[in-house]
């Protein structure tokens, strides 16, 4: 009596990581595996010989959909969601310290504007303790800010912070240059950076 042997080949999966992710199928922040795979030949569908690799995967936990793994470079929601009031903080911070700290007009608007981008109970203590950091302290969540804002946003934020430095007068050239900056760490152009500066700073003038 012959016996019947059944080879096969068949790809496995090992997880060989975890975390939080944005999915977007789901829309929002999920769990997720790294799964790497190996092809095997397989005897009575057990896997006993290991063949080439085949490839690597992030697999949400939660719809089971399959991604490539740069999706992990991309930010989760709560990620974003902190990067705007810490990129905001990061910026007042940077212009005060070109300019004016004590200015009482100045660090009003620079409250109000970190407030308004969600850093709630901002206040003179706060931004007392933002300007104690060191100034280079505040690149990482300026380009992280910029990273999650289109092109008119970013707009929005340098000429806010371009009133602030106007809030003590006329530009100086200190703060001109922190404005220049601190756009060049949103993601701005230079062209992009004067044309805001210059227009936020005509409009002052006309008030």
């Amino acid at each position: 009596m012959s016996m019947l042997i059944i080879w096969g080949l068949r790809v496995v999966y090992h997880t060989i990581a975890q975390g939080v992710f944005f999915c977007r199928t789901c829309g929002g922040d999920r769990s997720y595996r790294k799964r790497a795979g190996r092809r095997y030949i397989t005897l009575f569908f057990i896997p006993v010989v290991p063949l080439s690799k085949a490839g690597v995967h992030v697999q949400c936990a939660t719809c089971k959909t399959r991604y490539v793994t740069e999706v992990l470079k991309l930010p989760t929601a709560a990620q974003m969601q902190a990067a705007l009031p810490a990129g905001a903080r990061a910026l007042v911070s940077v212009m005060l310290r070109a300019g004016d700290p004590g200015c009482p007009a100045a660090r009003r608007r620079a409250i109000e504007m970190a407030a308004a981008a969600g850093a709630q109970g901002y206040d003179d203590a706060a931004l007392d303790a933002d300007l104690a950091e060191p100034a280079a302290a505040a690149q990482r969540p300026i380009a992280a800010l910029g990273g999650q804002l289109k092109p008119e946003a970013r707009e929005w934020y340098l000429a806010e912070l371009v009133r602030i430095a106007l809030a003590d007068g006329p530009l100086t050239g200190a703060e001109r240059a922190a404005a220049e900056a601190a756009a060049a760490e949103l993601g701005m152009t230079r062209a992009q950076a004067y044309g805001v500066i210059m227009m936020t700073e005509q409009a002052a003038n006309q008030d």
